[in-house]
Order: structure tokens, then sequence, then C-alpha cells
């Protein structure tokens, strides 16, 4: 998709009235000034994007346009007006009727519904509380809303709960939840991220709807792309500040900030394959970095044979095979429930399948001894998606080293050096050893999950959407992380993701799925450059795309990887 043109309902058209008026706007918790005066007005039938890191205060600004800055917190503006109303003097009770008028998208639906109660209660319950249909017409109006945001069966699914929806037609009813009262302002904070990409150009597409029908948009994004196909205008934020904004044209195809140009350069696709996403800790611009060289790939370390898994009558997995090679990376890539996490699970000999082998260095799992299905465990590991839920929230982090490395057979006199060693080869130190991973960053959360993975001493990692919800900065170091790893090491890599620009920029080999089946697989610039299969074509014209200029990056164009060291 092209970047916006700003076309459809937007400013110029006579209901272009102010929605939102911000001038110097200040949010502070105690000494620490999350938002720095900032200034922006959003009109009707406009989306204006804020884009930016995790931190960077956008997300503070959104919650305080509706008077939840958070505990703690002191609100100053010069001027904080929604549709008219200074909202500086607005009681709790007077923020009610003003919240009726404006709509709420968070990023994880599944946390933003309430697990207990049935979709269809959750979309009545604005309808309900702010009082504005008759109570015997509310559940009409939740079919209907249902059914406007494109979910199948509106009926059905009104009478199911949270946990029974797919991922994204949970965020189709968040939406539908969110526009129950037709509001004037709609915000949606990282409404795709996690998102397969069929999935979030429906959600883009029901956005750009309402947009088009004259609701005020404000999109809370670090997706460039996502904000290149929706926005009009584009506020860059960095530590409270916005370092700049314009016509989103302008902003993304001619950056004029350093940091825009590096969140631009830190976006992995075509144009990223073989170079560096980040620059170097400490490094003033992006030469070319120096990287150990490894051998081209080597013996087959995993291979799937057939593999068939049954859910009762659903065949999640139907007949796969490939192999994956000492010192590569195997992209499978597909939409929610093509059958690409199970066949993770497979491989890892979690799940014993109806059909075919999963073999580790030749030998399938079925036919190993339990001693022997330990042993082979240690030589590989997995990185999850979500790596909080995956510590044991009581340990540290030396204790969460201590256990894999107990796995790995160290002695226990040498585990805190092999543990400080592992920190230190993800780019963290020894600082680090007594936090809990709840005193973590996301991204040195799954930099921990990759040393704990590394801990055993794996030739393997199976990586499962290790990176989808990480902002584009954090992103890149950790996928430069994994590369500078296995070009050390030789490690293996299974890597698993919906996001086709990060599959690109990982993958010498990528396997395509549909339905639990491979629909298309071969050398990954192949694959996408030249599909053979419709479904594939399908899902690389559903990529939002940004056309990432000439220079961007702090210091110039990408770093490129040492010649020697690309296989």
């Amino acid at each position: 998709m092209a970047v916006s043109d700003g076309g459809g309902a937007g400013p110029g058209l006579p209901d272009n009235r102010p929605i939102i008026e911000v001038e110097n706007l200040t949010v502070t918790f105690g000494a620490i000034r999350a938002v720095r005066g900032v200034s922006f007005t959003v009109r009707s039938g406009e989306c204006v994007a804020i884009v930016g890191e995790s931190g960077s205060g956008k997300s503070v600004t959104a919650r305080t346009l509706f008077g939840l800055p958070g505990s703690g917190a002191t609100v100053d503006a010069t001027t904080l007006r929604i549709n008219g109303r200074d909202a500086l003097t607005l009681r709790e009770k007077q923020w009610r009727a003003v919240r009726a008028r404006l709509g709420y998208v968070l990023q994880d639906a599944l946390v933003s519904l309430d697990p207990l109660r049935r979709v269809g209660a959750e979309i009545a319950e604005p309808l309900r509380l702010h009082g504005v249909l008759a109570r015997d017409r509310v559940p009409a109006r939740v079919i209907e809303l249902l059914r406007a945001v494109g979910v199948p069966e509106p009926q059905a699914r009104a009478a199911q709960f949270p946990h029974e929806l797919s991922g994204g037609l949970r965020q189709r009813a968040l939406i539908a939840s969110a526009i129950a009262c037709d509001p004037d302002l709609l915000v949606a904070d990282e409404p795709t991220t996690a998102l397969d990409v069929s999935v979030q150009a429906q959600i883009l597409r029901l956005l750009a709807e309402r947009r088009r029908e004259g609701t005020a948009l404000l999109l809370i994004s670090h997706d460039l792309a996502v904000v290149a196909t929706l926005a009009d205008r584009v506020l860059v934020m960095k530590d409270g500040v916005f370092v700049e904004d314009g016509p989103v044209a302008q902003v993304l195809e001619a950056p004029s900030h350093p940091y825009t140009r590096a969140l631009l350069a830190a976006i992995p696709g075509a144009q990223s394959k073989g170079k560096w996403l980040s620059l170097p800790t400490g490094s003033a611009q992006a030469d070319p970095v120096p990287a150990p060289s490894t051998p081209g790939p080597g013996e087959v370390v995993i291979e799937a044979r057939g593999l068939v898994k049954r859910y009762g009558t659903r065949i999640a997995v139907n007949d796969v095979s490939f192999q994956l090679r000492a010192g590569q990376t195997l992209g499978l890539v597909g939409e929610s429930g093509s059958g690409k996490t199970t066949i993770g699970r497979l491989v890892l000999g979690l799940l014993t399948p109806d059909h075919g082998e999963a073999l580790v260095d030749g030998v399938a799992w079925s036919r190993m001894s339990g001693r022997r299905r330990r042993e082979v465990r240690r030589h590989i590991q997995v990185v999850h998606q979500d790596p909080l839920s995956s510590f044991d929230p009581r340990f540290d982090v030396r204790q969460i080293l201590d256990e894999a490395l107990l796995v790995g057979g160290v002695p226990r006199a040498q585990r805190r050096a092999r543990a400080v060693e592992l920190l230190e080869q993800v780019g963290l130190d020894e600082t680090m050893l007594h936090r809990r991973p709840a005193r973590l960053s996301g991204g040195q959360r799954q930099r921990l999950a990759i040393a704990r993975a590394l801990a055993p001493g794996p030739r393997v990692l199976v990586c499962d959407e290790p990176v989808s919800s990480l902002d584009v900065s954090v992103q890149a170091q950790v996928l430069d992380l994994l590369v500078r790893l296995q070009r050390e090491t030789g490690l293996a890599y299974l890597f698993i993701s919906h996001h086709l620009g990060v599959i690109y920029h990982m993958s010498d080999e990528v396997v395509v799925l549909n339905d639990g089946r491979v629909v298309e697989s071969g050398e990954v610039g192949q694959v996408f450059t030249a599909p053979r299969a419709e479904y594939t074509r399908e899902l690389l014209a559903a990529i939002p795309t940004i056309r990432v200029p000439a220079g961007a990056g702090i210091g110039g164009s990408h770093a490129e990887f040492p010649q020697e060291a690309t296989s």
C-alpha cells in the first residue's frame, strides 16, 4: 500500500471541526515528566498518528484525553479541549458524559475484554452505561455492531466468551465496543500488534471506514507501515516530546530528524536483507560492523516428514515436511491457525504426531528412550513470544539462568560466572542478576529469554513469534542479536512469525502454511519476489508497505553485514 494521501473525509470538509485541541500538555509522575509540553489537534474525519518507542509517552498522552493519565499523575496544559469542553475543569461525573463521545481500542483484546463476561454483554455495557438506547433495543444493536465490524455469525459470537474467539475476532469485538456509542473520536492504541497480516488488513479497513464516516482517529503505533496506510499526519514522539510532525508523506518519505530516520531504518524486510537493523552500542554512524563468518549450511539437524496432527475432527497440521540445517534459518509463516505453533511443538517433542515423524539429528522423537529425550532436549531450545509468562515470577534473573544451567550440566560453582557470560552475550550485564523479570523492559526480558535458551548449549532454537510484541527499535536489536549469535555459534533457527518482513529479513528458506498445509516453500527471496501460490500472493499483497528513504538511519543507509559472513 502506498503512503496515505489523506483522502476521504478529512481536512477541508465542512464538518472539519476540532475534536481534540491540545496545547503545551505536560504529564508528570513525581519527578518523572512522561509528557513534556506537546501540542496537537485532531479534527473530524482526520487520522493523526503518534509514533515512537515504548516509554516515549504515546499511551500516557492518549489516556490523558480520557481523564485517565494514571495513578499519581499531575496534568498541566495551556489548552486541553475535547469536543469544545475544557477537560482541565471537568469533574468525574462530567467526564462520564465526555467519555460517551470517545472510543478506545487497546492492543491486547484478550486482556482488555472481561474473561468472565460474554462478548455480547461486553459490547452492551457502554450502551447501557451511557443510556444511549432503550434497554430493549440493546441486544439488536449489539448484533448490528458485530456485523458492522465484520464478525461472522454475530448471534453465535455474542454468546461466546473472549477466549473462544481468535485474536482477530477479539480485536473486532473490542472495536465494536469502542464504536457502540458512535464516538466522535476513536483512539486506537497499537490495535494491530501481534495480529497476522490478513487480520491486520481487516482491522485497518475497519478503522479507515470509521474515518471516512467522519470519526476523528488518533492512532498510537510503533509500526510505521501501518501509519503510512492510515494516517493523514504523523507526530514522532521521543522522551515525551514531538521531535517531528507533518503530513504522512513528508515525514515518512523525507524525514528530517535523525530519530525518525533511525525508526525507518529499523524496519525489517527486503530492503534490510543482509544488513544490520540497529546501530552498535556507542556507535554514532551506521558503518559496516565486522561479524564472525560462519560456514555455509551444515548437516540436517531437524527434519519433519509428513507431519499430521489432529485435534478432534480438526486437522491442525496436514502432511508437513521440511529440513533445517545447522547455521541456517527456516521461516514458518502463515495466518493465525495455520499450524505454525503446533509444528514448533511437534519439532520440540512436546506433541506426538498422529502420522509422520519429527527427527532430531536423524532420530525420531518417537524412537528415543526417556533418557535420550532428556539429553536431546538440551540441544533444542525455545524462545517464546511473551517471555514474562514463561518465567517463574518468584525467580530473579540469576535463579532463572541457574535453573537452565543445571539442565545443561554446568557445576554449581561455575554457574554464576557462566550466567554473567550469558548476560554479556545477549547485551546485558551482571547488574541484572538480582532483578525479577517484572522489573525488566520488554527488550531486556526477551534478551533474558534468549540467554536462558542458550544456557544448556543448544544447536537449535525454535523462535515462536519472538519479536511480535516489541517496538521497532527493540525488535531491531533482538533480530541483530539473533543474527550475531548464529554467525558466532552456528545455531540453526526455526523462526515462526506472522510478520513477513521479519521472515524475509531473517530467513534463508521459508515454508508458507495455510490451514495446516504447506502451500509453498523454497529460498526466501524467490518465494517472496516470485510466489507461485495464490495464497502467498494474497499474503504479500496484504502487507502494509512503506518506502524506506535513501539515507534512513542515523549515519546513512543500513549497515551491511560483512560479505564473507553472508550465507
